[in-house]
């Protein structure tokens, strides 16, 4: 089960298929391929964080935009490891992270098919109301 209060921020190159699984299942996710194509990174980081939302993405520049720019963070930075997923795979993980999402609220995690590292965000995240 799912806290239906995560809302999510997919990044452009999240998996269409991936999305729609999300959406069945009910998850509110924007996906910035529709909503704001050829954003800049920046731009993402920025959108996740005004709407509340996690953020979803396979770019790792986003732990650098966070860690080593100090950009303000979103409520959570979910980084999935290029890995070959089948489509909808990626979806599945989040789905396993948000049965916790408790565990992962302030965090950047690092995800891979069988392991996810977590990382406290810097503070910022929780300004967010």
């Amino acid at each position: 089960m799912t806290d239906s209060n995560i809302r999510l921020l997919a990044n452009e190159n999240f998996p269409g298929p991936a999305i729609r699984l999300l959406r069945e299942r009910g998850i509110d996710v924007v996906w910035v391929a529709e909503r704001m194509p050829a954003a800049t990174d920046a731009e993402v980081l920025a959108c996740a964080r005004a709407e509340g939302r996690w953020l979803l993405t396979f770019d790792r520049d986003y732990g650098e935009l966070v860690f080593s720019r100090a950009m303000p963070p979103p409520r959570a930075v979910i980084y999935l490891r290029q890995e070959p997923y089948p489509p909808t795979r990626p979806a599945e993980l989040i789905l396993e992270l948000l049965s916790q999402p408790e565990r992962f609220e302030g965090m950047f995690l690092v995800v891979s098919e069988y392991a996810v590292r977590t990382r406290r965000l810097p503070d910022g995240w929780n300004d967010l109301g």
